[in-house]
């Protein structure tokens, strides 16, 4: 059987991975523990990476019952974050400058 990566985030993050053509589950804390639930019991689930933020609202007794199961490992990652005023602006400005081979300017 082959094993498939799914990724559990906020609607925010959910376009980064799917860019990168993996199966997203959006979520918010309310939500988080039953697709977390339906995620985990799905055959075909060999890893879930769930964003941290969702990951501290799934039930604690969920997560201690799949932290003793082999499959799904569950890996949570880091909530993006950005400091400060501008700081988004020059981040997409730099990638846009590594893709295209010079720096753009903002208007």
């Amino acid at each position: 059987m082959e094993l498939t990566v799914r990724v559990l985030c906020r609607p925010a993050t959910a376009p980064g991975f799917e860019l990168a053509g993996i199966v997203v589950e959006q979520a918010d804390e309310i939500t988080a523990g039953d697709t977390m639930r339906r995620l985990a019991g799905a055959p075909a689930t060999g890893i879930v990476l769930v964003e941290d933020c969702l990951r501290r609202s799934i039930p604690e007794e969920l997560m201690q019952r799949l932290d003793r199961r082999a499959i799904p490992i569950v890996v949570p990652f880091p909530s993006p974050s950005w400091e400060g005023p501008g700081v988004q602006e020059e981040y997409v400005l730099e990638i846009l400058r590594q893709a295209v081979g010079y720096r753009v300017r903002p208007r």
